[in-house]
C-alpha cells in the first residue's frame, strides 16, 4: 500500500541525483547547458511522478460502482 513518506523518499533520491548531475557534468564550455537541462529533467519527471502518485494517494472524486443494483446501496441513486 502506497505510503505519504514515499514522496520524502523520493525528494531525497531526486536530491541525490541533483547533486550528482552537477558535481559529475562534463567540464568545458556546455557545463551550464549539461547541468542546466540534467537537473531540469530530473525534477520535470519527479514533479510528473508525485502529481500522479498525489491523485491516485487521495482521489478527489470517489469511485462509484455502477454494477450494484439500487437496493444493495442502501440509498437512492
Amino acid at each position: 500500500m502506497a505510503q505519504g513518506y514515499s514522496i520524502f523518499i523520493g525528494l531525497v533520491v531526486i536530491a541525490a541525483l541533483s547533486a550528482a548531475a552537477w558535481f559529475m557534468s562534463p567540464k568545458g564550455e556546455n557545463q551550464v547547458l549539461w547541468r542546466s537541462s540534467l537537473i531540469l529533467a530530473i525534477v520535470s519527471c519527479y514533479l510528473m511522478w508525485l502529481i500522479t502518485f498525489l491523485a491516485q494517494l487521495h482521489p478527489l472524486i470517489a469511485p462509484k460502482r455502477s454494477d450494484l443494483r439500487e437496493e444493495f446501496l442502501g440509498h437512492t441513486i
